[in-house]
C-alpha cells in the first residue's frame, strides 16, 4: 500500500466541524500546493470550521518521466486521455488516502461534512475517491484534471445506477497546453451522463495552472457546501 510522504494540517480557527482534503498536482508536495494557493488567496487559507488537510503524495517511480522518481499519486502508462489506466496503484493511493478520510470520520466529522479537491492529478485522485469509493462524501473540486476515457469510475457508476453521489465542481484553463480542455469537458459529459451533478467553469486565458479567479470561485462553492454551523460561529 502506497505510504505519504508527509501532510500539512491547517486546523479550523475555531470549532472543527468539517473537513478538507487538497491534493497536488503531480511533482508538486503539499507544501507547495498551499503556498501557491495562499499566494493567489493573498493571505493563508484558512477557515472557522474547515480544517485543511494537504498529503504529500508518495515518491515512486512514473513511467512518463521514464520511470524516474517523483511525487506522484498514482502512475499512468501515458499522459492521454485514452491510456488506460494503472488500476492497482490508483487502488493502493485510493485505499490509502480512505484511511486518512476515515480518521476524520472517526474524529466526530461525518461523512457530508468532507470536500475533495485537487489540481492535476490531484483533482483525477478526488474524482476517482468520490466516484468509487467515498461517494458519500459533501463534494469533489477538480481543477485542470480528467478520467480517462475508459475509467473504472465510469464502470462503477454504470454498475451502481440512480446511487447518490457528490456534486462536482471543475475548472479548467481553455488555454491549458497540458490538459487539453476537451478532456475536461469529456470527463464532465460521462460523468453527467451518469448522473453526477457538474458545474464545469471554463478559465479564459489560463494555461495548466490555478488562478486568483479560481480560488475565489472554490471558496465560495466550498462554503456553500460546507457551511458554519450556527452552534460553531457562537463558540
Amino acid at each position: 500500500m502506497a505510504k505519504l510522504s508527509k501532510i500539512n494540517i491547517v486546523n479550523a480557527t475555531k470549532t472543527h466541524s468539517a473537513s478538507l482534503f487538497l491534493f497536488h498536482g503531480s511533482g508538486a508536495t503539499g507544501t507547495n500546493f498551499k503556498e501557491w494557493i495562499d499566494i493567489l488567496n493573498r493571505q493563508e487559507l484558512k477557515f472557522p470550521h474547515i480544517k485543511i488537510i494537504y498529503p504529500t503524495a508518495p515518491l515512486q517511480p512514473y513511467i512518463p518521466l521514464n520511470g524516474m522518481h517523483s511525487h506522484v499519486w498514482f502512475n499512468r502508462k501515458n499522459i492521454s486521455i485514452e491510456a488506460q489506466e494503472d488500476t492497482e496503484s490508483i487502488n493502493s493511493i485510493c485505499t490509502t488516502v480512505t484511511e486518512l478520510i476515515d480518521k476524520e470520520i472517526s474524529d466526530g466529522i461525518p461523512d457530508n461534512r468532507i470536500v475533495l479537491a485537487g489540481f492535476s492529478m490531484g483533482g483525477a485522485l478526488s474524482m476517482y475517491l468520490s466516484y468509487r469509493y467515498k461517494l458519500s462524501l459533501a463534494g469533489c473540486c477538480a481543477m485542470s484534471s480528467f478520467l480517462n476515457e475508459n475509467s473504472f469510475v465510469y464502470q462503477h457508476l454504470k454498475n451502481n445506477p440512480g446511487i447518490n453521489t457528490p456534486p462536482l465542481l471543475q475548472f479548467h484553463g481553455i488555454a491549458d497546453n497540458l490538459v487539453p480542455i476537451k478532456w475536461g469537458e469529456d470527463s464532465r459529459d460521462n460523468l453527467k451522463e451518469l448522473g453526477v451533478n457538474v458545474q464545469f467553469v471554463p478559465l479564459d486565458h489560463t494555461d495548466h495552472e490555478l488562478s486568483r479567479t479560481e480560488i475565489q470561485s472554490f471558496k465560495e462553492w466550498l462554503l456553500d457546501i460546507l457551511p458554519e454551523k450556527i452552534s460553531d460561529s457562537k463558540l
